[in-house]
């Protein structure tokens, strides 16, 4: 069987307040990633700036934009210049009122390959996303690129197999997840340990479910709460890629910024689709539940 061997950066990085310092910050690393021989960098979840649902506030929508629009060509003529296929996740202004967490992606030649709108919105202390994103609306469907079918979901996204799943079924090669997460600084280490083995062992599960290599990249370092209610959140980085068996591949610092060239064999995949066939063993009729919200 003829090897598929792709060369993956990750950039796992820490933000300020002021965008153009992390523009230019993504830029250099997104250099450096290429000069490693990246053909495919991903980014973290919502790169350009803070994170900045830490509160609600209807100032911080100023820092939504159009797609396309400056961001877009800002990466595109990145990806093109590197000659690299880069996924982004940007804070999208559909209309006034509608705005999405959308993942775009772009290929070697520039152009934008396709997009994702963040499905699952999560509302809780800290991470107050639904007051700023309306769900998607564009399906779990993979983007077609020159390296391959890239299954792009976002963050919350992460802990529902179903989503995983149907990207798999639509014929995603490998699912990858830009993110946000981190820690309340006020937790103690073993409820810390709990979540963030809790985040890797949910993802690492979607590679085995799936025969399929997962990448997720995190953002890491703290990040004030602008409200000064909480002590803000402290991203745990750890970003990293599984095999299509779960197998860690590489992983990064839970405190360092880092810029991580993982080499996946995407041939594996159907190697061990073959020992492991759970898509044809599937008992699909007996799973129409599954689009109930419970069973009482």
């Amino acid at each position: 069987m003829t090897k598929n061997k792709l060369h993956i950066g990750l950039v796992q990085q820490q933000n300020t307040g002021n965008t153009d310092e992390n523009l230019s910050k993504l830029a250099a690393n997104i250099a450096d990633c290429a000069r490693q021989g990246a053909e495919l960098v991903v980014l973290q979840e919502l790169h350009n700036s803070l994170y900045f649902c830490q509160v609600e506030d209807v100032n911080l929508f100023d820092l939504a934009e159009p797609i396309p629009g400056p961001s877009t060509q800002f990466y595109g003529e990145l990806a093109q210049k590197h000659q690299v296929v880069l996924v982004t996740s940007l804070f999208e202004k559909r209309a006034s009122g509608i705005y999405h967490n959308t993942a775009v992606v772009f290929d070697k030649d520039g152009s934008m390959a396709g997009k994702y709108r963040k499905m699952h919105i999560p509302d809780d202390p800290g991470f107050y996303e639904k007051f700023y994103f309306t769900p998607g609306d564009l399906g779990y469907q993979p983007i077609d690129t020159s390296i391959g079918k890239l299954g792009v979901l976002v963050c919350w996204d992460q802990w529902y197999p179903e989503a995983a799943r149907l990207m798999a079924m639509a014929g995603a090669e490998l699912l990858i997840y830009p993110t946000a997460i981190g820690w309340d600084p006020r937790d103690d280490e073993d409820e810390k340990d709990r979540q963030r083995n809790a985040w890797i062992t949910i993802q690492r599960s979607h590679a085995v479910a799936n025969g399929v290599p997962v990448v997720s990249v995190n953002r890491v370092g703290h990040e004030a709460d602008p409200s000064m209610l909480s002590e803000g959140i402290q991203f745990w980085g750890n970003s990293f890629v599984s095999g299509p068996q779960g197998e860690f591949l590489r992983q990064a610092s839970t405190e360092a910024e880092q810029n991580l060239l993982v080499e996946v064999d995407l041939s594996r995949s159907e190697d061990v689709r073959r020992i492991w066939p759970f898509f044809r063993d599937r008992r699909i009729s007996s799973y129409s539940n599954l689009t109930k919200r419970f069973l009482d």
